[in-house]
Order: C-alpha cells, then sequence, then structure tokens
C-alpha cells in the first residue's frame, strides 16, 4: 500500500481526497496545511488521524512514498524541490509553474532525486474526451486533419475561488490549461501557436475570453477557444465539447456529452451514441448529468427511403396543447390566472449565468475523474 501525503487542504483538497479513498492500492496519511481551521475541517470530514501545519515537518515525521501538492501556483517550486530533496514521488496542483523557469527547475529537481513528478490534468482523463480519443484511434473518421476543442460557459467561478478575479492572468492558466492538454491528447504535441486574448468582464481583473490556433506535429490544425463570458439558454458547464474531421468522416461531441460519428466510406448513416456508451457504461465514473441523458448504448438514425414521393406525408401537428374532456375546465381555470414574477438572485455577483444561479457540482464526481484514470482545478 503506497503511503501518501496531500499538502493543501483548500478548495479542490476535498475532491483530491474522495479521489484517493477510491484508488486502491494507495492512502492519504497524513495532511498539511498552514491554515488550522482548514486542516481541522479536512481532518474529521475523512478521517485521516496525523496532521501537520508545516509542509516540511510532515516530511520528517511521516514515511511517504509520494505527495499531492494541492496549494496555489507561487508555493509549488518550493514545495516540489522540498519534496524531491526528501525522496518521494510529486503530484503537482495546475497551473504547474508561474514560469517557463521555475518549471525547469521543478522538472530538474525530481530527475536529479530519480522521482517521478506529475501534473493534475484530469479532463484528458473524462469518459467523454476518453470515447472520442478511443473512436480517433480505431480510425472511425480515418486520419484526422482538424479539429475545434471548446469550453464556453458563464458558470460563475468566482463565487467559490474569488481570487480568479483579481489575478492578473486568469482564463488560459485556470481553464485553458485543461483545453489545451485535451487537444494535445487527441493530436499530438504543439509545434506552432498563434492566441489572441480578451477580458469582456469588467469586474475582473484578468482576460475571460482566449482562442488559440494550433498546429500539431501530427499535421492537424486545431482551434482552442475557451470562455467563461459566454451566456447560453442551456448552461454547458463542465462540458468541454469537440468538433474533429478526419479523411474519411466527422465526429462530434456535442452539448448533453452526445457523440456523433459520420463516416462516409463505411456507411451513409450517421452513429449517434453516448459517450459513455461508448467505453462501456462500468468502465467510466459518469458524471452526474452524463448518468442522467444516457440513452440506449446505441442508436442509428433513421435511413432515408429512396422515393420519398410516393411516401404518404403525416399531417401537422398541432401546436396547441392537447387536452381531454376531464381536465379541460381546470386547464381554462389555469390560463385565467395571472403569470408570477420569478426573482432570480439579489446578491451582487462578479458573473450569474442567464437563468439565475447554478447548483454547485458534485466535488466527488471530480475527486474520482482527477485519479481514478490515473491523473484540478
Amino acid at each position: 500500500m503506497l503511503r501518501g501525503g496531500l499538502i493543501g487542504c483548500g478548495f479542490f483538497a476535498a475532491n483530491h481526497l474522495h479521489a484517493w479513498a477510491d484508488v486502491p492500492g494507495a492512502e492519504i496519511v497524513a495532511l498539511a496545511d498552514r491554515n488550522p481551521a482548514r486542516l481541522a475541517e479536512a481532518q474529521a470530514r475523512f478521517g485521516i488521524g496525523r496532521t501537520y501545519t508545516d509542509a516540511a515537518g510532515m516530511l520528517r515525521a511521516e514515511r511517504l512514498d509520494f505527495v499531492d501538492i494541492a496549494t496555489t501556483v507561487a508555493s509549488h517550486r518550493p514545495l516540489v524541490e522540498l519534496a524531491a530533496g526528501a525522496g518521494v514521488h510529486v503530484i503537482c496542483q495546475k497551473p504547474f509553474a508561474p514560469s517557463l523557469a521555475d518549471a525547469r527547475s521543478m522538472v530538474a529537481a525530481a530527475d536529479a532525486a530519480g522521482r517521478v513528478l506529475m501534473v493534475h490534468e484530469n479532463f484528458r482523463w473524462q469518459s467523454a474526451i476518453r470515447a472520442a480519443a478511443a473512436k480517433l484511434a480505431a480510425g472511425a473518421i480515418g486520419a484526422p486533419f482538424w479539429g475545434r476543442v471548446s469550453f464556453r460557459s458563464g458558470f460563475d467561478v468566482y463565487s467559490g475561488q474569488p481570487y480568479l478575479a483579481t489575478d492578473p492572468r486568469f482564463i488560459v492558466q485556470d481553464l485553458g490549461i485543461h483545453i489545451l492538454d485535451v487537444a494535445r491528447f487527441l493530436f499530438g504535441d504543439v509545434v506552432r501557436l498563434s492566441a489572441t486574448t480578451r477580458r469582456v468582464n469588467p469586474r475582473i481583473r484578468g482576460e475571460d475570453v482566449a482562442t488559440g490556433l494550433l498546429v500539431h506535429d501530427s499535421g492537424v490544425t486545431s482551434v482552442v477557444d475557451c470562455s467563461y463570458a459566454t451566456r447560453r439558454a442551456r448552461e454547458a458547464f463542465p462540458e468541454t465539447l469537440l468538433e474533429i474531421d478526419g479523411a474519411d468522416g466527422t465526429l462530434r461531441l456535442d452539448a448533453g456529452y452526445r457523440l456523433t460519428i459520420e463516416n462516409s466510406s463505411r456507411s451513409p448513416r450517421a452513429r449517434r451514441v453516448s459517450a459513455a456508451a461508448a467505453l462501456g457504461r462500468a468502465a467510466v465514473a459518469q458524471h452526474p448529468r452524463e448518468r442522467a441523458r444516457d440513452p440506449a448504448p446505441l442508436r442509428r438514425l433513421p435511413r432515408q427511403r429512396p422515393h420519398a414521393g410516393n411516401v404518404r406525408r403525416r399531417q401537422p401537428r398541432d401546436p396547441r396543447p392537447r387536452r381531454s374532456r376531464l381536465c379541460l375546465g381546470r386547464c381554462r381555470r389555469r390560463e385565467r390566472r395571472p403569470a408570477r414574477a420569478r426573482l432570480i438572485s439579489t446578491r451582487p455577483a462578479l458573473c450569474r449565468p442567464a437563468g439565475g444561479d447554478r447548483p454547485r457540482s458534485s466535488g466527488r464526481w471530480h475527486g474520482r475523474a482527477l485519479m481514478s484514470r490515473g491523473g484540478d482545478s
């Protein structure tokens, strides 16, 4: 059994601890955080007996195989170098480092100690992204030549992480890192990149919209776009959407995580399948939204008839709602009632999605996605 220590008991620590509890062959045996209140809360919630207010003290007192660093970016380099010097393997939260020089120093410290250094990147382990990658690897659309990886939302991320509104750099280092990693996962490393950024929300300091054009070593050209300023009738958070064109067809991962594959060389029909079904239901830990919408494992679009002119056309459906004789009077009484105004919120917010405040996402799911497949924020 591998013994690990968690450094940092802040916003994302619960996700990490939930995930480690589900990983066979590893356990978190100690916690470290400079804030005694957060430390006590995590200890009580997860039943971890040994706690420290100093990471160096934890490394000296415990016999650890690895540490999980879940702190903010400014502390990453000293903590990674401290853990590598203690001879333990390191998993470090993203963003990995504030500068390229710091990142290279962290890698050099781990190499000198002969220890593994990993970065938390969990989007590539989501079931929908893995399903799309599996289809590409199987040649479902032939050799891909163009792709788009998109994350556009108006979700209020500032309420849970208020520092995001004050950082001089925002969406690229917070969300864009994930989207860029998905593009690398699907198409290979990047050899050329250009990008534009923009701040739309006047109440924040950094950029909240970014669009990049990438050329990969595989020859694929991709567009990576992310936004926390997009207002949509249907909020897509936290879904990453895909469009990929190949030599023989197209692949689309649409809202609701619906995976659609069209292959002209194999069949004139499009195959539409949920992302979970493409991988197998038992093999993945799905988001609650994905479980709720998961249909039958495979559905095919209906074949168009060759002689449509000989087919009797259906009459257009009456748009008015159908009423039975029993409910007719009751429905008419409802129609006469004046419509009630709905109060969404009177609280000031840095960002409010259209349609009101969105429920908090499940920390347990995010944590399981983080660690169950080998690899937030």
